[in-house]
């Protein structure tokens, strides 16, 4: 199939969502704390979350509604539990990625502190939404995916040396901090399921902007984002494994030390000369995070407002935009040293409400409000099953462990 690169687009915003914390941050401690032994667990959650994730621009094109509208029309409740969800977990994850992007521009760029970077990333992302909206964010990230790939694959290519030896033997954690680390990896890996939510509005925003595009395409769209995303997991946990595996260093909790931390042990191993390269995969990786979540959960939330409502707010975007800064900048000052803490409870609850997103969008998708050419196949609809299953007994396996 003949798609331009025009054609595509939330494929790559799933992307640039997606690649953040869990690749940079989870991936690389991944690597760098079992070598290559949690491939199995990478590729294990792709795997499983793989047709929950794909529901969403499924249903979107299919109906030309956001699975909002399809939560509502399953039942009132799915949809108010998804507004509680959301706004407890939304200014955590926001506040998350934003410190990981300023410690990484305060590296980079020196003199500042993370307070005023915090400040700059997140005006300029306010910036960008407001005056182009989803136009703008469309084409950036297509940039940024590109750039991001690019440059992982050749730091990953750097750091093979000739005499390196590499141990593919998998590990499966037994005691509790691992499991814990474990879960918290697989929470956001590649993606918290709460972002086919955001998939299947920005697949209504491109079709806005053009109307031609077939259902196929919106598949093949968001597998060319989703594999993407695989590749570059796996990129993230080979630069863990490969630079600092069995170096006996440990991560900082706080921002600014990650980032240094981060960038000078690849720096060590592969030369002055990878700063460049990491620094922008790494600063690149963070802002798309950071811009994508900045404007999906205002986005979502607002949308949410108004079908439990049934009412139409013309600046509620604006309005959930200044309510989700203002609570990320709360969190920020009181709790800017405890990075590690904010990625470890995001992360968390993200895995513990992923069975909420996959039971919701597998009965939505199955059920009368999709049309029967849009629905899963009967091998989809058992594989889908079996994930559900799967999920759920991660979730049991992890509070058995508290």
């Amino acid at each position: 199939m003949k798609i331009s690169l025009k054609k595509l687009g939330p494929g790559f915003l799933f992307a640039g969502a997606a690649i953040g914390v869990s690749h940079l941050v989870q991936s690389t401690r991944a690597g760098a704390d079992f070598g290559f032994g949690l491939i199995w667990a990478l590729v294990l959650i792709n795997i499983v979350k793989y047709p929950f994730f794909q529901f969403g621009p499924r249903y979107a094109a299919a109906t030309g509604e956001s699975l909002l509208e399809g939560y509502k029309k399953l039942h009132k409740g799915v949809l108010i539990g998804y507004f509680i969800i959301t706004f407890a977990t939304m200014f955590t994850i926001q506040t998350a990625v934003t410190i990981v992007t300023a410690g990484i521009a305060s590296y980079l760029f020196g003199g500042s502190s993370l307070v005023f970077w915090t400040t700059i990333i997140t005006g300029i992302c306010v910036c960008v939404l407001l005056i182009g909206r989803y136009k703008i964010l469309d084409s950036l990230m297509k940039i940024i995916v590109i750039c991001l790939t690019v440059s992982t694959i050749v730091a990953v290519a750097m750091a093979v040396q000739p005499s390196t030896i590499v141990d593919f033997t998998q590990v499966i954690p037994k005691d509790s901090i691992s499991i814990a680390f474990l879960i918290a990896f697989m929470g956001w890996m590649p993606a918290p399921l709460d972002i086919s939510i955001w998939n299947s509005v920005w697949t209504l925003e491109k079709k806005k902007l053009n109307p031609s595009i077939t259902l196929k395409q919106s598949y093949f769209d968001f597998n060319v984002g989703y594999i993407t995303t695989i590749i570059l997991g796996l990129g993230f946990v080979s630069l863990g494994a490969l630079v600092m595996f069995g170096s006996g260093e440990s991560f900082s909790p706080k921002g600014g030390e990650f980032a240094n931390q981060l960038i000078n042990m690849y720096a060590s191993s592969l030369g002055e000369g990878a700063k460049i390269i990491i620094g922008i995969a790494a600063l690149t990786t963070m802002f798309s995070t950071t811009l994508t979540t900045l404007d999906a959960s205002p986005r979502v939330m607002n949308k949410t407002t108004e079908l439990i409502s049934e009412k139409t707010f013309k600046r509620g975007y604006l309005l959930w935009i200044l309510i989700l800064i203002t609570g990320t900048l709360g969190i920020f000052f009181f709790f800017v040293s405890e990075m590690g803490l904010l990625i470890k409870i995001a992360t968390i609850l993200s895995f513990l409400t992923a069975p909420f997103y996959a039971i919701a969008n597998y009965k939505l998708i199955t059920s009368k409000h999709t049309p029967k050419e849009a629905q899963p196949s009967k091998n989809m609809k058992v594989y889908s099953f079996i994930c559900i299953l799967v999920l759920i007994a991660f979730c049991i396996w992890y509070l058995s462990t508290w």
